[in-house]
């Protein structure tokens, strides 16, 4: 068993934390752009929420993680309990998208994706407490896993909102009513 060691951490902590509030900033723009469209549908309503819910986890988790005198242990709880926060969230998160009539396979694999990812942290956090050292590796490649799964699901946020935006005739009439769309036509 190796011992938790604080100072070989701190550069992964930086990295992934200062990476995740530069990537939060750049979303709230591209969601801010899109705020309409993503508001009027479940699946893409989910998909925001949870893209800066879990970036936002990684941000304190990392900074949870960098605070001094902690030892493995209050490490361990400290990713364990933002990340079981973090599932909690992502279930109730996707509770409206499931009722929905429409199906949303994308978004429940996505979903699915997410849990996996926080549950392998929370089992690398349980390693870790239990004086495993090799634990917090395991956290770190789950939390870099989450990480991917974040940026994709950025990105197909925004592509989910294109359709929105360019409406085929026969659905223009329900979009119209939800969200006022610009012109496309040059002349204004």
């Amino acid at each position: 068993m190796t011992t938790y060691q604080p100072e070989q951490w701190e550069g992964f902590f930086l990295a992934v934390g200062g990476g995740a509030a530069v990537l939060t900033g750049l979303v709230v723009v591209a969601m801010s752009m899109h705020l309409p469209v993503i508001t009027a549908d479940p699946a893409l309503r989910h998909r925001a929420r949870m893209i800066l819910a879990s970036l936002a986890g990684v941000f304190m988790r990392c900074s949870l993680a960098l605070m001094g005198g902690q030892d493995g242990r209050a490490v361990a709880i400290d990713l364990f309990a933002v990340c079981l926060v973090l599932v909690v969230l992502n279930l109730r998160s996707y509770a409206p998208v499931a009722k929905s009539h429409v199906a949303h396979r994308v978004s429940r694999l996505r979903t699915m994706g997410g849990i996996a990812c926080y549950g392998a942290e929370m089992i690398g956090a349980a390693l870790l407490f239990s004086g495993v050292g090799w634990g917090l590796h395991v956290a770190a490649v789950a939390m870099v896993a989450s990480f991917a799964v974040m940026i994709s699901s950025s990105w197909l946020l925004l592509l989910g909102v294109r359709p929105d935006e360019n409406p085929s005739p026969e659905d223009a009439r329900g979009v119209a009513r939800r969200v006022r769309l610009p012109s496309r036509d040059p002349r204004g």
